[in-house]
């Protein structure tokens, strides 16, 4: 079989392949066996009659007609491995010669995925935003941690947001009382917003022994009644106060590992830098990839943004099932119009793509490689996740021809790396900050409970770190 490419405009390429007459004749033979299985011959058994018969039975231009619709795919998908086409899209295919008999050829005109060339890429000036770990905002942490081992003490004061109110309450529509939203001496947060918006409202400012009647829509947690309107009745009956411990070097030393309150600050100021710089560096590969797709200044070809918003779209509507929600739900929630998410979806998806062949671009010019040791820690990676033995996730992959397009992704990967690694790190003033971790950071993340909520992402929890993943998909 003889190839030869022929580029095109528009990142398409003419791909024409020439079948020899002797061996399109071996697919011509595997149509007459599989005519013979399709067709009954008086005297033969299913599949067994032989050529001559169902030549002369049929004619060869049966055979021919389905030996062009078996083999051709395998003639593409041999050429396009030859020639090394990274293609994006199925071809169109057209046959130029042995449609009736003699040797075989045809064209297929196909989308490959644009190569681009970059400069410029090392040492890439990234604007990370880094913690606030003033006074103040270590004294909000050291707050937090008071307000865990806060008492309720009762009040006389007008209730405000943070009281707690014992009150017994009431919801109905017409002469339906709601089980679910009626209580005696129920314990409620003024501005938790836990019943209904208004409830917080007529709260603020009573006193006990305050009467409440006021009617409010139900929120979109309550499902199929979201949005119905449902008279309220509440009774004031008491009322409390969240009183802080004072944060005395007594208080710190029975509710944390610490003797002093110095020592507590100097603790949650040290954990809040490496947090903030591990926050960072994330912040960091993110920061780079858009750097990088900026870089990229062809129209990226639609294919690829489609699929990228096909696979994000996905994604999206897997993880809002988990939540028992819809796209539609999701939309209603957050006030979104259709056209203005899915523009989003679509910007995303173009900058992902950007991302994706500034990439690959990097991969050839720094000539990065995937090592046998690189994809065996990879498929060991994933055997681990599926739960299965790296020889099966190894022979899958195999089977389905995946295993170079695993070895383009690691590639990829090394390639974000790289850039990560040259990357100069600045502040909002442009200085250069430092992300080294310490040496201790395990326990300085999870040794004591003074940093409330501060736990840092796990590596690649954002969008963006995977935007570089495989689209060879396509190839075949």
């Amino acid at each position: 079989m003889e190839t030869s490419v022929e580029p095109l405009e528009g990142n398409k390429v003419r791909l024409h392949v020439a079948v020899p007459a002797d061996e399109f004749e071996q697919a011509i033979d595997s149509a007459f066996r599989k005519l013979a299985r399709q067709v009954k011959i008086p005297g033969f058994r299913p599949g067994k009659a032989p050529r001559r018969i169902l030549e002369a039975r049929l004619g060869t231009d049966v055979a021919r007609e389905q030996a062009l619709q078996d083999a051709l795919p395998d003639y593409y998908a041999s050429a396009v491995e030859t020639e090394g086409l990274d293609t994006i899209a199925p071809p169109e295919i057209d046959i130029t010669a042995g449609a009736d008999t003699g040797p075989v050829e045809f064209d297929a005109v196909v989308e490959v995925r644009p190569v681009v060339e970059l400069g410029d890429y090392d040492g890439l000036r990234v604007e990370v935003p880094l913690p606030d770990i003033s006074d103040e905002a270590v004294g909000a942490q050291v707050d937090a941690l008071r307000e865990r081992f806060a008492d309720l003490q009762e009040s006389t004061r007008p209730l405000q947001d943070g009281d707690f109110a014992s009150i017994d309450i009431k919801g109905y529509v017409h002469d339906e009382v709601i089980d679910a939203l009626s209580a005696t001496d129920f314990l409620y947060e003024v501005g938790s917003g836990l019943v209904v918006p208004k409830l917080d409202d007529e709260l603020r400012g009573k006193r006990v022994g305050d009467i409440l009647k006021f009617t409010d829509a139900l929120p979109e947690r309550f499902g199929e009644r979201a949005g119905e309107e449902v008279a309220f009745q509440v009774l004031v009956k008491e009322t409390k106060q969240k009183v802080l411990p004072e944060p005395t070097d007594e208080w710190v030393s029975e509710v944390t590992e610490f003797d002093t309150l110095d020592e507590l600050r100097a603790d949650v100021a040290r954990r809040m830098e490496l947090v903030g710089k591990v926050q960072a560096r994330v912040a960091v590969r993110e920061k780079v990839l858009e750097a990088i797709a900026d870089k990229i200044d062809i129209e990226v070809p639609d294919v690829l943004v489609r699929d990228e918003m096909e696979r994000r779209l996905h994604d999206f509507m897997h993880r809002l099932e988990h939540q028992g929600a819809t796209i539609p739900q999701y939309l209603e929630a957050t006030g979104q119009a259709q056209e203005t998410f899915v523009a989003g979806v679509r910007e995303g998806s173009t900058q992902a793509v950007k991302a994706d062949l500034a990439l690959r671009a990097i991969v050839a010019q720094e000539a990065i490689e995937a090592t046998e040791e690189d994809l065996d820690r990879e498929i060991a990676r994933l055997a681990e996740q599926m739960g299965q033995k790296p020889e099966k996730v190894r022979r899958d992959l195999d089977r389905r021809g995946a295993l170079e397009a695993l070895r383009s992704e690691i590639t990829r990967g090394k390639a974000l790396q790289f850039l990560v690694d040259h990357a100069v790190a600045v502040d909002e003033s442009g200085n250069p900050v430092d992300l080294t971790l310490p040496d201790t950071q395990p326990d300085a993340i999870s040794g004591g409970d003074a940093v409330a909520d501060s736990a840092p992402p796990e590596p690649g929890a954002g969008d963006h770190e995977h935007d570089h993943h495989d689209h060879d998909d396509h190839e075949h």
